[in-house]
């Protein structure tokens, strides 16, 4: 039987070894930390043995560790070549300074996204012991309709973009989430008047997040900064703190005339 699928494994002809191989990767979805042979072969769809020579050849590689279980799990060369992205490294470098003053101030999470595809990406991430749970990570995905960063990002975007994530369907993750297209037009719109968006309790009940834009010479958003707090917190009253940020950050990105590809 062939590994790449010939035969009665006819159904994965046509797959370019690099396909398999993302597949891989692509089958670690949020939370999970190990992956087992089986489930990565169940999940891409591969052939075990196919699964099992690419995964050894990622192994020997980095981008794949062996788990003490048995199984697999992400390697720490993911994240080094992850950290070579000029736009993630360049937009880190220059924005940190602000996230951890931001962070100084309020010793709670203090969050920077950026648009990718249909989703927020969390590039950066500035926490401590005193600060809630949450449940963004650093280079983790959220939706854009019920995350503060996501809100402003999908506000600055095209509005064939608002077009699609709503067509998608708008998934509810608690009793608060915006899931009515009109409504989160009116909230869209909102946020681009007054250049803060606010998800109070949209992703995680008793959390809510305020964020605002990092515009570039063009009014684009690049990003989006955001900081967390338990829903016993003035949101209102942190707004303006994150807008101070954004806006020294937005500054200084268009003096090095940071720009996003």
């Amino acid at each position: 039987m062939s590994l790449d699928g010939n035969g009665a494994n006819g159904r994965h002809r046509g797959r370019s070894v690099t396909s398999k191989v993302v597949s891989l990767f692509d089958a670690f979805q949020r939370g999970d930390v190990e992956l087992s042979l089986n489930e990565l072969a169940r999940r891409t769809g591969l052939p075990l043995s196919t699964a099992y020579r690419l995964a050894g050849e990622l192994v020997q590689w980095g981008g794949l560790e062996r788990a003490e279980g048995g199984g697999y799990r992400i390697g720490l060369r993911m994240l080094e070549v992850g950290a070579r992205a000029p736009r993630a490294a360049g937009l880190n470098e220059l924005v940190v300074p602000f996230m951890q003053d931001l962070f100084v101030a309020t010793r709670q999470n203090v969050h920077l996204a950026v648009l990718d595809g249909h989703e927020a990406l969390y590039v950066e991430r500035v926490t401590g012991l005193q600060s809630i749970a949450v449940k963004s990570r650093r280079w983790g995905r959220l939706p854009l309709h019920a995350t503060g960063v996501g809100k402003v990002l999908l506000a600055y975007a095209s509005t064939d973009l608002v077009d699609e994530v709503i067509a998608a369907g708008l998934p509810r993750f608690t009793p608060y989430t915006i899931v009515a297209p009109g409504h989160l037009r009116r909230n869209l719109a909102e946020i681009r008047r007054t250049g803060v968006g606010i998800a109070n309790e949209e992703m995680t009940v008793g959390r809510v997040s305020v964020a605002a834009p990092l515009l570039d010479v063009d009014n684009r958003a690049v990003a989006a900064m955001s900081i967390v707090v338990p829903t016993t917190l003035d949101s209102q009253r942190l707004a303006p703190a994150v807008q101070t940020a954004a806006l020294a950050a937005s500054r200084r990105l268009r003096e090095r005339a940071f720009w996003q590809e």
